[in-house]
């Protein structure tokens, strides 16, 4: 596995959950949660590609269970241009679909209101992507 930071994004229409990995890719951690709406968005990403340098980008795609595309997965094509147009690191798509059901779970057990904790599950989610990737990489 080539070493190197990876970033991962949990895109939704309200916020993005996003969450990175240490060099060595054994730690996903969580990052921040953006707003998906905020006029900055774009300079906050150039931002933090530029800071974290990752030397891949993974977003996660909403497939239904069946595993056909979901009615989110043209927002998430968008998102996925929007990024490739900002950055020449690669950007690769990983299913997602129960990243935020686990994040909600994970924090429900451990006594957070899901309420009150959208931006912690969108995060938690992007975590959840980010762990799936990193394990497939190791996996080739």
């Amino acid at each position: 596995m080539q070493r190197g930071r990876r970033i991962a994004f949990d895109y939704g229409d309200v916020r993005i959950g996003v969450a990175v990995s240490d060099p060595d890719s054994i730690l996903a951690a969580p990052l921040v949660t953006l707003k998906a709406k905020d006029t900055n968005l774009k300079k906050q990403l150039v931002e933090m590609l530029s800071e974290i340098t990752p030397i891949c980008i993974y977003v996660g795609y909403p497939s239904h269970l069946s595993g056909n595309d979901g009615a989110a997965t043209s927002k998430v094509d968008q998102f996925v241009e929007f990024l490739k147009n900002l950055t020449q690191v690669p950007v690769e798509l990983i299913d997602e679909r129960m990243s935020t059901i686990s994040a909600a779970r994970s924090l429900r057990e451990a006594g957070r209101n899901a309420k009150e904790s959208k931006n912690a599950i969108d995060m938690a989610a992007a975590v959840a992507i980010l762990n799936f990737a990193l394990d497939v990489e190791k996996g080739k």
